[in-house]
């Protein structure tokens, strides 16, 4: 009755123009900034967390970050009193695509390239692995435009070709005289590689191959550089010899001449604009009869003679086919890699963001709270920053698995690297998503950044492979591992598995704080996780085996059990990172923050649905692991500008909000 009475004084009032009654309410002071370091201290050495997670070339970073601060091609401009530099958005197409070919001119200049493609070894492996997770910080147009000139044309010429290939093309290719690009996918076929439809005959009586796009499913389509700046590509097809289809190899082909006039029998029409990636040119391609010369066969795998013979030194149509697919576990390893740092520059972001914006008064005349301190907001980000941190331990295992990589490692690697792809590029997008709704309605403005993010980089999640076909492969691998173990009556070896050798781990019926916050206890719950899952795969693909169904029907019967295995085997692989990244650290309080988020990371897994789905945790367990959840919130909530600081990213590639996000909007600033 009384708020009905006050609703209609205030329209007597407004009807009659009478004056209001004073508010009981006093004006606050306008708001101001202060930097979070102001109030925020370091308890632990950022330099050193730093030097933990990026765990290579941190000085070949900072110099790389320093050429892009330093050139006006990098877009510098000044908001807020700070210069940030990133692409400009609002260019068209072509516009982005023209500076992304500038940029790559410009690095070039300045010997960036240097031995990308002509020197061996882990020390160049690894710089090259940094130049592109220091690119992708600035820009994925620029970092995908590079990878697949270097790691997709390069790579398939260096571990499909053989001498001859790598004197002709390497240098030429590193010095950007070749600009290269790959054909594999195509309109009706992408990760269905098998059933590509581009044709390549063999013609002995000239010593040629001859390629054709037999129909027009068989374009090659979303092919990167090909719509404007391509020189040559790597071409996949079927191959035939005498009228017998080898099935699918790779093979050097220009489509343009030094002057970037289209070469003959070759037609490139533009795949159009995107929802992100627009400074890359992908293009589409049809074949007529188009002829290369014999020598242009990436012969390491297999060969034609010049009189039409097929040569190979592998037999099974299988492993060889799995030997023209090694290009693309390089690829998976850049992409896995570089998309944790889309997720670290999200969240400094976000978090910055948090440290600074207020929003409501708990009581009357009190200051409005900071975004951070309330736990719910701590929730959403802290968890993240734990994630992040997991992933990249895990980023800095992979890289090292690879550029140490032996024919007898290559399977790990390529489960690994196809477990890490899709999880953390999945991870990324959660990451972006939920950092731009903590940035409220800032989070939306482009220059911010972090929603722009999510539409630059949700290619990630189909391209060098669909996350959900990879996950599937993990999951087919773990099962065929599980198989030869059973059949050789040996115990497992490899792929982490050897926890299925000891007794089944026991999760005790009441969980308290300190067994949450146990490292054997979470290692524990994770590998039975993944013991069970497995477990459950193997009976229920036999079971339906046992009644008629083939063992690719069965798994497709099987999907859910294949998923829930593939994601258990990434949180456990990634955890084991975590563990062996924390205990090569001396005791002391860096050790202590990484073990709480360490703790943290553990139990956001143990929060997966798969946990109560198959019941690992009761309800009351599974209640106890979210409050533990929120309270480690809390303690890290003092060293949430740490550990983002602690990721390295320059202010410059940051954004507005994450410094004084008042001026920068100011009118002064328009």
């Amino acid at each position: 009755m009384d708020r009905a009475f006050q609703r209609t004084q205030i329209l007597t009032n407004h009807l009659l123009r009478s004056s209001p009654p004073p508010s009981p309410l006093s004006s606050n002071a306008c708001l101001s900034y202060s930097p979070p370091e102001l109030s925020e201290n370091h308890a632990f050495d950022v330099k050193e967390m730093r030097k933990l997670i990026d765990g290579h070339d941190v000085e070949e970073r900072d110099w790389l970050f320093g050429l892009m601060r330093q050139s006006k091609l990098f877009n510098p401009r000044v908001r807020g009193g700070k210069v940030f530099v990133s692409p400009d958005y609002n260019h068209s197409m072509e516009q982005q695509r023209e500076m992304t070919w500038k940029r790559i001119e410009y690095f070039l200049e300045r010997g960036v390239f240097k031995g990308w493609l002509t020197e061996e070894g882990e020390e160049i492996e690894m710089r090259k692995f940094a130049g592109f997770e220091v690119s992708s910080v600035y820009d994925h147009s620029l970092f995908t435009k590079l990878g697949v000139h270097f790691f997709l044309w390069g790579g398939a010429i260096k571990f499909l070709g053989t001498k001859h290939h790598h004197e002709k093309w390497l240098r030429d290719s590193e010095n950007y005289l070749i600009k290269g690009c790959f054909a594999m996918t195509e309109l009706g076929h992408g990760s269905n590689v098998r059933g590509v439809e581009t044709i390549t005959t063999y013609d002995s009586n000239t010593g040629e191959f001859v390629i054709n796009t037999p129909c027009e499913s068989a374009q090659k389509y979303w092919i990167g550089g090909a719509a404007n700046h391509a020189t040559h590509t790597v071409l996949f097809s079927q191959l035939y010899v005498n009228g017998s289809n080898q099935g699918v190899h790779a093979f050097i082909v220009q489509i343009r001449d030094a002057d970037g006039n289209i070469c003959p029998n070759i037609r490139i029409a533009d795949c159009g604009h995107k929802i992100g990636l627009n400074g890359v040119d992908n293009g589409r391609i049809w074949f007529d009869n188009v002829r290369v010369p014999r020598e242009n066969l990436l012969n390491s795998v297999a060969d034609v003679s010049p009189d039409g013979k097929y040569l190979s030194s592998i037999e099974n149509p299988d492993q060889r086919f799995a030997a023209f697919m090694a290009p693309l576990t390089v690829g998976r390893v850049n992409i896995a890699c570089t998309s944790v740092y889309q997720s670290k520059v999200a969240l400094a972001i976000a978090i910055r963001y948090a440290l600074t914006r207020r929003a409501f008064s708990l009581k009357p005349n009190e200051p409005e709270v900071l975004l951070l301190d309330y736990p719910s907001h701590q929730g959403r980000l802290i968890p993240l920053v734990a994630k992040t941190y997991a992933m990249s331990f895990a980023a800095n295992y992979l890289k090292m698995l690879y550029v140490k990589r032996t024919p007898d490692s290559n399977k790990t690697i390529h489960i690994v690297s196809s477990s890490f792809k899709a999880t953390f590029t999945w991870n990324n997008m959660q990451i972006l998503q939920e950092c731009r709704e903590a940035c409220g309605g800032q989070g939306l403005k482009t220059e911010n950044r972090v929603g722009h993010l999510k539409g630059e980089y949700d290619v990630q999640s189909t391209f060098e492979g669909d996350n959900n076909i990879l996950m599937q492969q993990v999951s087919k691998a773990l099962f065929s591992e599980y198989m030869a173990a059973q059949k050789r009556n040996k115990a497992f070896k490899g792929l982490g598995l050897e926890h299925m050798n000891k007794p089944c781990p026991v999760i005790p019926s009441q969980l308290t704080s300190s067994t949450l916050r146990c490292s054997q206890f979470q290692m524990d719950a994770l590998c039975l996780r993944e013991r069970d899952l497995l477990n459950r795969l193997v009976a229920d693909v036999s079971k339906c085996k046992s009644e008629g169904e083939s063992t690719q029907q069965a798994f497709l019967m099987c999907y859910q059990l294949a998923e829930d295995l593939s994601r258990a085997f990434s949180d456990r692989a990634m955890f084991q990172t975590f563990i062996e990244a924390e205990a090569n650290l001396p005791a002391g309080s860096l050790k202590d923050v990484l073990g709480t988020l360490r703790s943290l990371y553990a139990l956001i897994c143990l929060e997966d649905v798969s946990y109560v789905r198959y019941g690992y945790l009761s309800v009351e367990n599974g209640a106890s692991v979210r409050q533990e959840i929120t309270e480690i919130c809390s303690e890290l909530r003092p060293h949430a500008l740490a550990l983002i600081t602690s990721f390295g990213i320059p202010d410059a590639f940051l954004s507005p909000i994450a410094f004084n996000w008042i001026e920068a909007n100011s009118w002064s600033s328009v």
